[in-house]
């Protein structure tokens, strides 16, 4: 949500941010709205005022015994226009809200200008790719191999998109999101959540899910809650419709483990094989709420945090900072991290982390004074993956996978979650039919 005063104030300067996501001029029909309902809400006012003092009179003339029935025709047609006018400033506050909640937060002045990812802006690397003479195999290749991975199964029980893991993959990723909670909250000081899986549409709302993005969501029919797509969502709106003070324990940091539910509207035909791109999967969210003057410091640091999971697992990736074009819908300014996958001999996304500057947090009423003061400003919400478990398994996979016996070694920090397994080797070289076919 954007602050409509500071529109009024300089139009040109948000036409020209939006300008850099590709979208065209916004304000002149936003303020249409607002000068049509500012007048209207005038001319409520006014008729108010007179109803009043005609309400006053009449009760004066009453008391000298006079004949009020001019005077009441007239109130009661005010009373008339006055139902009018609320109601077409509900309608015009309505379309105004609606049209403000579609539109996109404003960049930070140091995203790049680009078009799609092909112009985001490398930050770092770490590692070095792993590269071969012969085509690695990619992670659901692998994970076949294993018997340990099987998407055929899941499809049986859920169609596509989804998939279903035995044995030592299946406690790899448990493994996986365990290391990451303890890393965070031992090492980053994040306070660890259990949070509800089902939010209400307003929860939704406060993060910018709704109502732009409604088809990429799941929902129940009966109840009216959406399955969330990200811990994100309720994380950051544990500080909705709530005023704090400056310094009641700032910055707040929350770190979930949960289940993610998309239903990838859009992306048909994309990373349709393996694990890539799920209706449902796992991830570790980092949240941090701040104030204004600290936000770009903690946008710093939680990327660092979520970049340090890849370090320790000694996995190769870059960070990129995303372009005008590649940034999010609620993100002033986003750093992608992206792991090396040496099956498709190149870097994938594991991590997204944005700063989304007062635009949740104005959705969402999230407030703060300061230190002697009386009026409220509005929080600064940030949020990034600490990482995606699925990717962080597909990532293990490859770039840990061992031609020589189809084993894939466990990296060193996992191997206290794995019961000190050094190695997942291949199930008597079943294949997943053969699997299946023992079971």
């Amino acid at each position: 949500m954007h602050d409509l005063r500071a529109i009024r104030e300089n139009p040109e300067r948000f036409d020209q941010n939006w300008a850099r996501r590709g979208l065209e001029a916004q304000t002149s029909s936003i303020l249409k709205l607002d000068e049509e309902r500012r007048a209207v809400q005038t001319e409520l006012q006014e008729i108010q005022q007179e109803r009043n003092s005609l309400s006053k009179e009449i009760g004066l003339m009453k008391r000298d015994g006079k004949d009020t029935s001019d005077i009441e025709a007239k109130v009661g047609k005010m009373k008339d226009r006055m139902a009018e006018l609320e109601e077409r400033d509900r309608t015009l506050g309505d379309s105004l809200n609606q049209h403000l909640s579609s539109i996109p937060n404003l960049l930070d002045e140091e995203v790049p200008n680009g078009a799609d990812e092909n112009d985001n802006k490398e930050v770092r690397k770490f590692g070095e790719p792993k590269r071969s003479n012969d085509k690695p195999l990619e992670h659901y290749e692998i994970g076949e191999n294993l018997g340990m991975m099987d998407f055929e199964t899941a499809a049986k029980l859920s169609g596509s998109r989804f998939v279903m893991m035995h044995s030592g993959l299946a406690r790899m990723e448990r493994a996986l999101a365990q290391f990451m909670l303890d890393l965070h909250t031992g090492e980053h000081g994040y306070t660890e959540v259990s949070p509800p899986l089902l939010v209400r549409d307003h929860v939704l709302y406060g993060t910018g899910q709704l109502p732009k993005f409604a088809e990429d969501q799941f929902s129940t029919k009966e109840t009216g809650h959406f399955l969330i797509p990200t811990a994100e969502v309720p994380l950051t709106n544990i500080m909705a419709d709530m005023i704090i003070e400056e310094d009641d324990a700032l910055p707040r940091r929350y770190t979930a483990f949960t289940p993610c539910f998309r239903s990838e509207a859009g992306s048909a035909g994309k990373d349709t094989r393996g694990m890539l791109r799920q209706h449902q999967f796992y991830k570790v969210e980092l949240v941090s709420i701040t104030l204004p003057e600290d936000s770009a410091a903690e946008h710093d640091r939680m990327t660092d945090c979520a970049e340090t999971v890849l370090k320790k697992l000694d996995i190769p990736f870059r960070t990129v900072m995303l372009c005008s074009g590649d940034t999010g819908f609620g993100a002033q300014k986003t750093y992608d991290i992206e792991a090396w996958l040496p099956g498709q001999d190149t870097y994938r996304e594991i991590s997204s982390c944005s700063n989304c500057g007062d635009f949740q947090a104005r959705r969402m009423k999230a407030r703060f004074k300061r230190k002697g003061e009386k009026k409220t400003e509005f929080l600064h919400t940030l949020n990034g993956s600490g990482v995606a478990v699925g990717r962080a398994l597909i990532a293990v996979l490859e770039n840990y996978y061992d031609p020589a016996d189809g084993g894939v070694v466990v990296p060193d920090v996992l191997q206290p979650y794995m019961g000190g397994l050094k190695k997942i080797m291949p199930l008597q070289g079943a294949t997943t039919e053969q699997l299946k076919a023992s079971a």
